[in-house]
Order: structure tokens, then sequence, then C-alpha cells
């Protein structure tokens, strides 16, 4: 039934390869950020839940 109802909707392929473009990008960032951050950025950051 979904599915029929959602190949009605003009354009609804463009969702889905926004959000994969959108996941995509913030996954290239985030694993970008972590190869290029200082180490003791990274230390300060692991410690910071333990602080409370």
């Amino acid at each position: 039934m979904y599915k029929y109802l959602l190949q009605s909707v003009e354009g609804i392929q463009w969702f889905g390869i926004a959000a994969l473009l959108l996941f995509f990008g913030t996954f290239c960032f985030v694993a970008i950020r972590a190869i290029f951050s200082r180490r003791e950025e990274m230390q300060r950051m692991a410690e910071m839940p333990l602080e409370d």
C-alpha cells in the first residue's frame, strides 16, 4: 500500500539521494576531523564523561 502511495509522489527519488548524500557528507566530516585532530584534544574529550 505505501509503495504505491510513495510512487505516486513526483520527485520522491530525490529524498533518498539527498539522505544518502547527507549521511555520506556527515560521515566524511567526522572521519576527517578524527584523523586530523590533535592527540591532546582527543584525550581531553575522552576524559570528559569521567569528570563528574
